[in-house]
């Protein structure tokens, strides 16, 4: 293939004498529209966009005008023509581009400000087929891709957030864009059409059922810079990629700080771990500390729920996130603000509440709205050097899966919920995992360990800590479940679940030490189900 080069000199200041307004999205347009106009700058513009200018009294260029050739085809054709990208794309200082302009009635587009069919929007509204592919925009990209690619000569703009600052800069420059300013919007120009096939082509993806399509890319639009990464010295931003699902990305912030990185990783970790509670069941509760849960708990109020969870390991507590099912009312907030909290996110607040909240003018208050379906279907994607790791979410609820009991004695009705609770608890816990619960409620949590055995410890020792704490006469983990999100390699693991009290034990199977296991649970009388879903997190 061959590369054509124009060696011309780049012009720092360009004069707009010609803009071409082209947009979905009319929020603010007229104004900059009259703006224009006002500087003497002449206005070519497209269907609704040239009838909204129109309406409010201001001159245009309708685009038919400038082609030669109607709109046809319900305004699928109409900037595709040699008169609109000829305009855009020749380059000025070049004598045979000049001449093709000069031969074919060409004028040139010195501003395009386009903005594209909202498919996101109807995507995530969940548009049916049909619907959805109408709105996937065809000469918005072409028009945005020629300017910003010609951004020598053009000034492209795609966000109406950008059309205040080219006025500024107009206003600075006489009429004039600097060379540095058209790069950065042809930067951003570049970024949005990736943004928007990038939507398009997850969503083909999704519509056809194609797990792995030979081409992924991600996208997203910054919802907002962050004054720093997971660390001080590492720089960060919040982009948000469209998808509806409630969680911290669509969450309404009712007051405190901005969030840290870390606490929306935190906070999602958070969110995705209480949605796996119907509110309908009962109130629940989770608080998370590095993206791990350090206390879960139902209960008869949201209130209990809470105080529940915080006993589980009220230390790793101090500076967590809260998430809580329900809405939340006054007295579990007045119980919340005793505790040194960074974010408390839940469905819905209660006014009262709120402004109990409100006495913590530094702790974030979220209100999603509504729950995450725990079983869903989605991606997730990690970085590694030089790729993606891209997966379908872990949507697997543990009430579907048909559950085997391995051992000789069953368990007792009041076990197996508390089996199914731990479990439930073991998918969001980082591996290796060891959860053990009692009543509905964490007794110890032992996390992200590279020996299971060591995770079974741990757990048990933040349980005798907690014991302390409260007075209690033995800890909780005495006559509990215990799961395991992976399956025990050897019985090692769990004997340090039966020697810390575990009475009941849920994994998922699948070792070839699997007899080796059950015959050491069956020569202490614990029962042992297997679920056979491995929940690996890391």
């Amino acid at each position: 293939m061959a590369v054509v080069s124009k060696k011309t000199p780049i012009p720092d200041k360009v004069k707009i004498r010609t803009a071409l307004l082209s947009v979905s999205d009319k929020d603010g347009i007229i104004d900059l529209a009259r703006a224009l106009s006002d500087m003497g700058i002449r206005l070519i513009s497209t269907g609704g966009t040239y009838k909204a200018i129109i309406a409010a009294g201001l001159p245009a260029v309708d685009v038919s005008e400038v082609t030669g050739f109607p709109e046809i085809m319900d305004g699928r054709v109409k900037t595709l023509h040699p008169g609109v990208h000829g305009g855009l794309l020749a380059i000025r200082d070049d004598a045979e581009h000049i001449a093709a302009m000069a031969e074919h009635k060409i004028d040139s587009i010195d501003l395009a400000v386009i903005n594209l069919y909202p498919f996101e929007a109807v995507r995530a509204a969940g548009g049916d087929y049909p619907t959805t592919v109408e709105n996937i925009d065809i000469g918005g990209p072409a028009m945005i891709r020629a300017s910003a690619k010609n951004h020598a000569y053009v000034t492209v703009l795609t966000d109406p957030a950008d059309y205040a600052v080219l006025l500024s800069e107009l206003q600075a420059g006489h009429g004039e864009t600097s060379y540095a300013f058209r790069q950065k919007l042809a930067a951003k120009a570049y970024a949005r059409t990736a943004a928007y096939d990038t939507a398009i082509s997850n969503w083909f993806a999704e519509a056809l059922a194609i797990d792995m399509p030979a081409y992924r890319t991600v996208g997203g639009v910054l919802k907002e810079a962050m004054r720093y990464g997971e660390n001080p010295h590492q720089s960060a931003g919040f982009y948000v990629s469209g998808d509806n699902r409630p969680g911290v990305s669509t969450a309404q912030l009712l007051q405190g700080k901005q969030l840290s990185y870390n606490n929306i990783n935190d906070t999602d970790a958070a969110f995705e771990l209480v949605s796996e509670f119907l509110p309908e069941n009962g109130p629940a509760c989770a608080i998370i500390k590095h993206a791990n849960p350090c206390g879960v708990a139902t209960g008869t109020s949201l209130l209990d729920a809470y105080k529940r969870a915080l006993a589980c390991d009220p230390v790793s507590a101090f500076g967590g996130i809260i998430a809580l099912n329900q809405t939340l009312d006054a007295e579990t907030a007045e119980e919340i603000v005793k505790l040194f909290t960074e974010v408390i996110v839940a469905p819905a607040v209660s006014d009262e509440a709120k402004a109990i909240i409100a006495r913590k003018a530094n702790l974030r208050l979220l209100v999603t709205g509504s729950l995450a379906d725990p079983r869903a279907p989605g991606i997730t994607a990690k970085t590694v050097s030089g790729g993606l790791l891209v997966q379908s979410r872990d949507n697997v609820v543990v009430e579907d899966l048909d559950l085997k009991v391995v051992t000789k004695r069953a368990p007792t009705a009041t076990e197996l919920e508390d089996m199914k609770f731990a479990f439930k608890i073991a998918k969001h816990v980082k591996s290796n995992a060891v959860i053990y619960a009692k009543d509905g409620q964490t007794a110890g949590i032992g996390a992200g360990q590279m020996s299971r055995v060591d995770s079974a410890r741990i757990a048990a020792m933040k349980a005798e800590d907690a014991a302390k704490a409260l007075g209690l006469a033995e800890p909780l983990t005495r006559g509990s479940a215990v799961a395991s999100e992976a399956f025990y390699p050897f019985a090692d693991g769990l004997l340090a679940a039966i020697a810390a009290g575990a009475t009941a034990v849920i994994q998922p199977g699948g070792s070839m030490r699997d007899a080796d296991v059950i015959a050491a649970a069956d020569e202490h009388g614990v029962t042992m189900v297997f679920t056979g879903v491995r929940h690996f997190r890391h």
